[in-house]
């Protein structure tokens, strides 16, 4: 079950449909920065060769916090692989010790969001959400599209295994 992101509501939203139009599987993904909580800057057109998840979570998204050791381990057992997931957090800036408690207990970097506008990847107004970019750099996996977004390890190895 996905959760919307509570306090969004009054900002100006395009319909889901609309959030990410220029979102196609097999083209160039968009390049998003994910500044860590330790401060380092991490762009995803800099990762190009290996498997990226981008992973958009919150504390108080109960879905998340069930996916998150999910993705964790996947990244610990895959990152010789090249697999490298990517985690941002909509929480805002006052709940930077629950991040900072969370991201502690996993394998990837993680950082806020800042907003809920996430470049081309459109507004996002719902928790989870995932996207997968390949080794090519192109948008493997689209996570507006999937009908049950918080992922479970079968579907995370459905949706990965291929591109490993």
């Amino acid at each position: 079950m996905a959760l919307s992101a509570p306090g969004l509501g009054g900002l100006a939203s395009p319909a889901p449909a609309q959030a990410a139009t220029n979102l196609k599987l097999g083209q160039p993904a968009p390049n998003l920065t994910l500044r860590t909580l330790e401060g380092q800057q991490i762009r995803t057109q800099d990762l190009v060769g290996q498997l990226v998840i981008l992973t958009f979570w919150a504390t108080w998204c109960e879905p998340c916090r069930e996916e998150l050791p999910i993705l964790s381990m996947f990244n610990e057992r895959h990152k010789d692989a090249g697999v490298q997931v990517l985690g941002f957090s909509l929480d805002t800036p006052d709940a930077l010790p629950k991040v900072q408690r969370v991201a502690s207990s996993l394998s990837f970097p993680v950082g806020l969001l800042g907003s809920a506008y996430a470049g081309d990847y459109g507004r996002i107004w719902n928790l989870p959400v995932n996207f997968v970019i390949d080794r090519a750099g192109r948008l493997a996996y689209n996570g507006w599209d999937d009908k049950t977004p918080s992922w479970t390890m079968p579907h995370l190895h459905s949706v990965m295994d291929p591109l490993l």
